[in-house]
């Protein structure tokens, strides 16, 4: 399924999470949650998304400090898992769009929590929604 709205390609997405002994293996979602994938591509100018791509990380920052939180005290299992970042070309350059992976309960529920990203809410991404099972292989997440 799609919808409209895109993601960051001109962006350094390093930022420093404070580190946690908590991991998540992508084999598996958290329990009672599925997997799925969110990619986006600018629908708008670079000058004009920059400050909503900022508020994306801040949003994407946020998310991943309260699971943190939640790890280490009454860990709500509902709370999403998200790792997010942007694509680049065979040169290291930006501009092949924005991918997210996280875990929600339901397609409804991932859909809901993606159109709360600054990016979609403000129009400045043409994105896409779609559930992912992992087949092969590990990722693990901290």
């Amino acid at each position: 399924s799609s919808s409209s709205s895109s993601s960051s390609s001109s962006s350094s997405s390093s930022s420093s999470i404070p580190s946690s002994t908590t991991t998540t293996s992508l084999g598996a979602a958290p329990e009672g949650m599925q997997w799925f994938v969110k990619t986006e591509q600018f629908s708008k100018p670079y000058p004009i998304v920059k400050p909503y791509l900022e508020a994306h990380r801040e949003w994407i920052r946020s998310i991943r400090q309260n699971h943190k939180a939640d790890d280490k005290d009454t860990h709500d299992k509902m709370q999403p898992t998200v790792v997010s970042g942007y694509r680049v070309d065979s040169q290291n350059k930006p501009g092949g769009g924005g991918l997210m992976i996280f875990s929600a309960q339901s397609y409804e529920a991932a859909e809901e929590f993606v159109r709360q990203d600054p990016l979609i809410v403000n129009g400045c991404v043409n994105w896409e929604l779609q559930r992912w099972i992992p087949e092969t292989g590990d990722i693990t997440l901290e």
